[in-house]
């Protein structure tokens, strides 16, 4: 009854049954499970000097390095927000791998004004970019 009612390529499909070996070539997958989506862990925010922040912040998951690192800098736009200002500059970012966690230490100053520099943000631009990629900015 089956043969009536597929067309032949269902057919094959259907005989594979899922199995990983069906398409010559193909290697098998180590896990039937898809791969982790990035898991923001956490941050912490220490106030250094002045208008000298950092931002240190874990990431989990597929991100990896890159997710970490726009981490913080969502996390100091927020900051600079939440302060009343509306610029921050990037002074530097540090990131570690440890047991699958990325973990980034981002160093930002935050001014009511924009800051002299190549490496500034418009902190509202930034946290509403933040805010449609899904990277929490708390």
């Amino acid at each position: 009854m089956i043969a009536r009612t597929l067309p032949a390529n269902a057919l094959i499909l259907a005989a594979c049954g899922g199995l990983m070996g069906c398409v010559a070539g193909a290697a098998p997958r180590a896990s039937t499970e898809p791969p982790a989506r990035t898991q923001y862990l956490g941050m912490d925010t220490r106030l250094l000097e002045g208008d000298l922040v950092s931002f240190l912040v874990q990431v989990a998951g597929d991100g990896g390095q890159p997710a970490a690192i726009a981490y913080t800098r969502c996390a100091a736009a927020q900051y600079a927000l939440i302060r009343g200002y509306s610029f921050a500059r990037h002074v530097r970012t540090n990131s570690t791998q440890r047991g699958g966690i990325w973990e980034a230490d981002g160093v930002y100053t935050i001014s009511p004004d924009l800051p002299r520099g190549t490496r500034t943000i418009d902190a509202e631009v930034v946290v509403d970019d933040c805010k449609a990629q899904n990277i929490p900015t708390v």
